[in-house]
């Protein structure tokens, strides 16, 4: 399994910096998770793609389209966010020394990850890769080395 941050998950329902790469290195890989409110993340991703004019009405379909359909061939799947992951969340961020910067849906995603077991997240968000050791998680940025 490997977990995907919305910042891996947009590059492949969208075209950005990166995609190519990202979707090649998909091809040989199976069993991609993330937290449920990575799917909110990812639309509201690709609603900026769309307000910015890098997609229009028809471009934003065929990608929530391919979207579902990953969804229904269990390409993707999200993990449940319950109140104990939240509870675990604000516990691991609570703990942080204060020099460690990090955001609320990041801390969301590390806690997800490192809850189900997970040893590493991919990531092309430099501040989730510098967090994800303070949450036991190698963070893998398959961009820095492309």
């Amino acid at each position: 399994m490997h977990y995907l941050d919305t910042s891996y998950l947009l590059k492949l329902y969208a075209h950005e910096t990166g995609s190519a790469e990202v979707n090649a290195w998909r091809t040989g890989q199976r069993g991609f998770v993330c937290s449920r409110h990575g799917k909110l993340e990812l639309v509201s991703g690709l609603k900026r793609h769309q307000r910015e004019g890098r997609i229009d009405a028809v471009g934003l379909g065929q990608s929530l389209t391919q979207l579902a359909a990953d969804e229904i061939r269990r390409l993707i799947i999200w993990l449940p966010v319950e109140n104990n992951l939240f509870e675990d969340a604000c516990a691991r961020l609570a703990a942080l020394r204060p020099s460690v910067f990090i955001r609320a849906a990041d801390a969301l995603h590390l806690a997800c990850a490192a809850r189900t077991g997970l040893k590493e997240i991919y990531s092309h968000d430099r501040h989730l890769l510098a967090a994800a050791p303070h949450f036991g998680l190698e963070g893998i940025d398959i961009l820095s080395t492309s």
